[in-house]
């Protein structure tokens, strides 16, 4: 089957807007080591891929969030960026196959109309070793907006947007601790918490584009933390 994503998965930073720049070019760049401690193993795991996807809202920049359903057996009412496994319509991994899965899922969760999403990049492969998944994540900048809801309330609760700033405020910015130990960083932010793979995915994405300000690493909160 021919994938009807193939024309807008390529990758281009023509037009991106300045203040994307330092997000494009630190792609270029970061290893997969300053991401995550979870590394995709030699042999195994299911590729997936995730849309990390940037707007200029009314406040200024801006990221698009979902809610998964708090039915779901995975990851339940988790904020996280719209994604998912590779399906064979994506094609080859290597070959754009990834970039598709991540603007189809979006699509798919969203409502988002891929057509008007401009990939400028992606991160190194990571790991979520609950899930086995392998998961690439796809930079994309919001040139033309559309309409965005949760497409089926059994897998998403709700879609939204966080302005930057208010993921870069000190005040929304904490530690989340899980119950096996791990501890993370977590960002109280459109009403719910933001933590485990998203929130990490973006805190790095911060500290490398020289967004972060500093923040009070030692404040922990509740997994089940609600405004």
């Amino acid at each position: 089957m021919t994938s009807t994503y193939g024309q807008r998965a390529t990758i281009t930073t023509e037009g991106l807007p300045e203040w994307l720049e330092p997000v494009a070019r630190a792609s270029e760049t970061i290893e997969p080591h300053q991401l995550s401690r979870f590394l995709p193993p030699d042999k195994g795991g299911r590729q997936s891929a995730v849309l990390i996807l940037f707007g200029d809202g009314p406040k200024g920049p801006e990221l698009l969030l979902m809610e998964r359903s708090g039915t779901l057996r995975s990851h339940a009412g988790q904020p996280s960026f719209p994604g998912g496994a590779l399906d064979p319509e994506d094609g080859d991994p290597a070959g754009g196959g990834l970039l598709r899965a991540a603007l189809r899922e979006a699509e798919e969760e969203t409502g988002l109309d891929p057509s008007g999403v401009q990939i400028f990049g992606v991160l190194p492969q990571l790991y979520i070793p609950v899930s086995g998944f392998v998961v690439t994540p796809v930079l994309g900048w919001w040139r033309e907006p559309s309409p965005v809801a949760p497409v089926d309330q059994a897998e998403t609760a709700r879609v939204f947007t966080v302005p930057v700033a208010e993921l870069t405020d000190p005040e929304n910015r904490a530690t989340a601790r899980h119950p096996s130990g791990h501890t993370g960083p977590a960002f109280q932010v459109g009403g719910a918490l933001v933590w485990g793979f998203t929130a990490g995915v973006i805190d790095r994405i911060l500290h490398y584009a020289g967004w972060e300000r500093p923040w009070d690493r030692a404040r922990q909160v509740p997994l089940d933390w609600r405004a």
